[in-house]
């Protein structure tokens, strides 16, 4: 039995991109892709309402900052050596040097704030004044109008040693020079 390539079924076509039955039996099998498990927006994001917006704030801010900063800070010396760009480049870098100085301003900024906070926590002290176990006040210290009476303090200089100018201290908090 001889086959030939133009028989009456093919009609003289040869199929070049389309495999032929054969091919197609022994091809692998391709891997079905992974199921992907979609989260909803509200639930992944929720928690951002939990974050300080002073903090948040900052962060954004720190983060856009500090891109910027790293583009720069790599651009700008390649755009001089590479490109020969000889004011574009340098100003590009100064550019990304100034970002990171206003990255870590945000930062410090953001951290003075917090401590200030934290402090601010901290003043209100609640006090057990009887013992009793039930917190009788909140106690507010302010000493800004507080005042010291030293007129009945003595000080012993028996032990005190002279400083490098041979300078002792006196009785009123003062000081004497070497004697002549």
């Amino acid at each position: 039995m001889d086959v030939s390539p133009f028989d009456e079924d093919n009609e003289g076509e040869i199929s070049i991109a389309e495999p032929s039955d054969v091919e197609r039996r022994m091809a692998p099998k391709a891997p079905e892709a992974p199921s992907v498990k979609t989260f909803e927006t509200d639930e992944n994001f929720g928690s951002a309402s939990d974050v300080d917006s002073a903090t948040l704030r900052a962060f954004g801010a720190s983060v856009i900052y500090a891109n910027v900063a790293l583009f720069c800070l790599a651009l700008g010396p390649m755009l001089y050596f590479f490109e020969g760009w000889t004011t574009t480049g340098p100003v590009v870098f100064v550019v990304g040097t100034l970002a990171a100085i206003r990255t870590y301003q945000v930062y410090r900024e953001w951290k003075l704030q917090k401590e200030g906070r934290e402090e601010t926590d901290g003043d209100d002290a609640e006090v057990d004044i009887d013992g009793d176990g039930v917190e009788d006040a909140d106690v507010e210290v302010d000493t800004e109008d507080v005042e010291v009476d030293t007129e009945d303090v003595e000080v012993d200089t028996e032990d005190v040693e002279a400083d490098e100018d041979d300078r002792i201290p006196t009785e009123r908090g003062g000081s004497a020079g070497p004697e002549a």
